[in-house]
C-alpha cells in the first residue's frame, strides 16, 4: 500500500475546516443578503410606512361609517340622513328639486 503524499495529507486535514468555513459563509451571506437579511430592513421600513398610511385612511373611513350608522339608529334616526338614503336607494325626487351630481 502506498503512503499518501504530504500534499494529500494537507488536503485531508484542510477539508473539514474548509467545509465549515463554506457553511458559515453561506449562512452569513444569507443573513445579510437574504429576504429577511440586514439589507431587506429598508424595504420593511418602507412597507411599514405604507401600511400605516393605509390604516390611517381606513380609520378615517371607519369613523365616517360609524357616524352614518349612528345617524341611522332606529331609535332616534336623523331625518335628513334617512331622507337622503331613501332618495338615493329609490331614485326619487320632488318635481321642484334640482339634482347636483357630486361624482
Amino acid at each position: 500500500m502506498k503512503k499518501p503524499s504530504a500534499f494529500q495529507r494537507t488536503l485531508r486535514r484542510a477539508a473539514i475546516p474548509a467545509l465549515v468555513f463554506t457553511v458559515m459563509a453561506f449562512f452569513g451571506a444569507y443573513a445579510v443578503l437574504g429576504p429577511n437579511g440586514v439589507l431587506a430592513y429598508g424595504d420593511y421600513k418602507r412597507q411599514l410606512a405604507k401600511r400605516e398610511q393605509d390604516y390611517a385612511l381606513l380609520d378615517k373611513k371607519r369613523e365616517v361609517l360609524r357616524n352614518r350608522v349612528a345617524l341611522l339608529d332606529p331609535d332616534h334616526a336623523n331625518p335628513d340622513m334617512v331622507d337622503e338614503m331613501v332618495r338615493k336607494e329609490l331614485n326619487v325626487t320632488h318635481p321642484d328639486e334640482v339634482i347636483v351630481p357630486l361624482r
